[in-house]
């Protein structure tokens, strides 16, 4: 074959080659619609929800708010990110499984520890408080 050809068949390829790895789905448009759909409903309900004070209790609206953002973080993960079992042989889920778990312990043991300080450290009286830089 002579490197005209060869180039030809190499960018003949290039073009018709969709970039699939390993036959991970890239998404099409109406996929990122019904993602960027999802995500902005899904900022706009949390705001609306402490603009207009829905919850009494702010524990309630907190914790709703933090379920608002994982589900979040799971569209964007779909839509976006195209994370699937499928894609790299279940190879990026695993990843993520083991950082989600990273993430968990670290949160919990940083909260742990300033609860056990908050509850364990010396009680100053309001007068040395106030004579604090």
């Amino acid at each position: 074959m002579s490197a005209q050809s060869e180039r030809q068949n190499t960018v003949e390829h290039h073009d018709t080659d969709d970039h699939d790895d390993a036959g991970a789905h890239h998404g099409s448009f109406k996929d990122y619609l019904i993602g960027f759909f999802l995500s902005a409903v899904l900022t706009a309900i949390p705001f609306w929800i402490v603009i207009y004070d829905v919850f009494r209790n702010p524990m309630v609206g907190a914790v709703v708010i933090l379920i608002f953002a994982f589900v979040q973080i799971v569209v964007h993960m779909v839509y976006f990110l195209h994370l699937n079992s499928k894609s790299e042989g279940g190879w990026t889920v695993l990843a993520l499984i083991f950082t989600s778990i990273l993430v968990v312990i670290t949160l919990a043991g940083s909260l742990w520890v300033m609860s056990h300080l908050d509850a364990n450290m010396m009680p100053m009286s309001p007068a040395h408080m106030r004579s604090m830089p």
